[in-house]
Parts: structure tokens; sequence; C-alpha cells
């Protein structure tokens, strides 16, 4: 029997490269031949099930608006659609998802399904710019453009908002393997941690508003002097590093803080593994694998209650959920799970019951191959 062939487009980087890995790498391979386009500056190697490892294709994919590259972007994917043939395309983030369905409209017979990640317009500043966002992710839809939503919350603003028709939706939640700690990475010795601390991963953006978390550490730094915050995740994608930097520096913070560059991933499993819990003040997201590997490894959470946040968040069952921009409540949260070790060995257990019933890849990869077969 044929494979069914799947070409991926994409921005590869972040928790994007993360999902695109994750699907690859446990879909069965016997029945689905992967093809990746994604960006030249982006991660690359990418390996099927059986470890072998796929055919890739690079363009000047890139996150920001760029004319001439986007242009050339689609120009260059369609050569290679009309060369691979493929029986599914799947667009992934912003910008793979602009192309993707662009593409759908040369090939009205092949599904292109859009998995964002959290839509764009979730990002903009100023309405002006959200309402564009949102007519070009209407714009570029086509006949045979499928929501293939991350969350439930990605769900219902595609309907609401990009106006997906219901039965050109379908959900498949992000999810992971089951976290097994590696003991090649859980020296953390070099980052002079100290024995209590919470955590969070995330690079300082406007999306992750780290800032926030900083004014909360200021905070609760009035009832407990000796909080510490590591924040995971600082790299060249990150505009507000030298915000939060200099945030830090302001409150007096340097002692109740660690930023920590790139690391492995392996790496922050045990550094969140013995954090006493974690902690996210996004304004938005699609349904952020950090917190899904937090769940994985018996956190409890709290988050703002945000798209994909309140996805994986259940307000005092494994965690709390706090109004955004709350910095009151969120410090109230803080301090109460910080002091609480009853609380924390509750809450810790519920989560990661609620990651294996929800959020395993290996009980729920069937599904994402079934909606593929679906549709091919």
């Amino acid at each position: 029997m044929d494979r069914i062939k799947i070409v991926h487009i994409l921005h590869s980087v972040g928790g994007v490269d993360t999902s695109l890995r994750m699907i690859l790498e446990n879909i069965d391979a016997t029945k689905f031949e992967s093809v990746v386009i994604h960006g030249t500056k982006d991660n690359s190697n990418f390996y099927d099930n059986k470890n072998n490892r796929l055919k890739e294709y690079f363009l000047p994919i890139e996150r920001d608006i760029s004319l001439l590259k986007d242009l050339k972007s689609i120009i260059e994917a369609r050569k290679i659609i009309k060369k691979e043939k493929p029986n599914l395309i799947h667009a992934h983030s912003a910008k793979g998802g602009v192309i993707g369905n662009v593409m759908g409209k040369f090939v009205s017979s092949t599904t292109v399904f859009h998995t964002p990640q959290a839509y764009s317009f979730l990002s903009a500043e100023s309405s002006i710019k959200r309402r564009l966002y949102v007519l070009i992710e209407r714009l570029v839809k086509s006949k045979n453009s499928v929501l293939l939503a991350s969350s439930n919350s990605e769900l219902e603003r595609g309907l609401k908002e990009v106006k997906y028709k219901k039965e050109n939706t379908v959900l498949f939640d992000n999810c992971i393997a089951p976290i097994k700690l590696d003991s090649n990475y859980s020296d953390l010795a070099s980052y002079n941690l100290p024995e209590n601390y919470i955590c969070t991963v995330g690079r300082p953006s406007y999306q992750k508003n780290i800032e926030m978390m900083v004014e909360v550490i200021r905070e609760a730094k009035k009832q407990i002097p000796d909080i510490h915050l590591v924040i995971m995740g600082i790299g060249v994608v990150s505009p507000n590093t030298e915000n939060v930097k200099q945030l830090i520096k302001s409150y007096d913070l340097q002692n109740n803080t660690t930023l920590i560059e790139w690391t492995e991933r392996e790496r922050i499993f045990h550094i969140v593994d013995r954090s006493k819990f974690y902690i996210s003040t996004a304004r938005y997201e699609g349904l952020p694998y950090a917190i899904i590997e937090a769940l994985s490894l018996s956190k409890a959470i709290i988050a703002s209650d945000s798209d994909g946040n309140k996805d994986l968040v259940i307000d005092g069952h494994n965690g709390f959920l706090i109004a955004q921009e709350d910095i009151e409540s969120f410090t109230e949260k803080v301090v109460t799970l910080y002091r609480s070790t009853a609380l924390r060995a509750t809450q810790e257990q519920n989560s990661y019951q609620l990651f294996m019933e929800r959020f395993n890849l290996n009980n729920n990869i069937q599904k994402l191959e079934q909606i593929y077969e679906d549709f091919a």
C-alpha cells in the first residue's frame, strides 16, 4: 500500500519546531511519508519514527512580514508542491499558514491543514494591526483549508474570528511522550541555583510578558525575602531581554533571579523537576509545550488565564489561573503555593493525572494518524 505523503510547511523555531518533531518522530513511517519545507535560518534535520532523515526544502521564511521574501517563498513552495504531489499539506505557525493556505488555492483537491500554534493576531499591540492580521488569515483560506487546532482555545478563535466553518475544523491537542529524566544532564552546579526556586520557560517577549513576572517576584519578596525565579529560554529571538534585565536591576532582584540562556532540553527538564512549581504570565499561547512538560514532571502551575494556559490548568485543581495583568492576585497565589507543601503535593498529583489522561502522545498519536487518513 502506498504511503500517504504529507508536506509540512513552517517557520521551524520554538514550540512550532517541537510540535512538528513530535509528530514526525511518532507517526507510523510505514503509513506516512513526510516532507518538510521550512526557513533557511530554522532548525533542520528532521527524522521519522524509524530514525530515517526526512527530505527537506529551504525557503526564506521568517517570522516578520517581508513582501519580497514571502512572495519568493510562495513561488518556490508552489514549485515544490508540484514536484512532490502530496496527499496532504500541513502548515504550521502563522507564516507557514499563509504559505500553505495560498498553496491550497493552486491544489484545490488537496486538503491544507493549518495549525497556528497561537494566531499571529494575538501578538498585535494595536487594534488596527490586529484587524489586519485577522483579515489576512481570512483572505488566505481556501475551500480546502482545515483548521487543525492545537488547543480548544485555538479552535474557538478559528471559529469566531477567522470564520472557519465548524465542519472545517478539527482538534488535536499538543502532547508529548512522558518525560524520562536523563541522568547525563542532571548536573546543574554551573547555574548556582538555590535549594528552593520557582521557574518558567519562555523568551522575553510581548507574548510571554516576563516583565509582569518580575513585578510579581518584587511583590512576593516582601513576604518571602529569599524567593528565587529561574527564567529559561533567553535566546536570539528574545526582543525584551534587556528590558527584563533592567527591571531586575532597578528592583534589586539580582539575587532573586537567574536567567539561563540556551541549554539542552533534557537539562531544562531537570531544572523544572527540582523547582517548587512552574509559573507563566503569557498573554496568549497555542498550547504551550513548556507547561505540558511541567505537567508530565508533576508540577503545580500558576498561570495567566489566557489562550492555551487555560486549556492546561484547572483553577484550584492542578494550579491556579489568574486574570491577565493582575499582579496582586498572582503574588497572593505564588506566596500561598510556595508556603504550602500539602497544597503543592495535591496539585502535583493532579497535574500528572491530567497529563496522562489528555496530553500523553503515546496514547494520542493514533488520533492524529486517523485525522490524516480521513482527509487524505
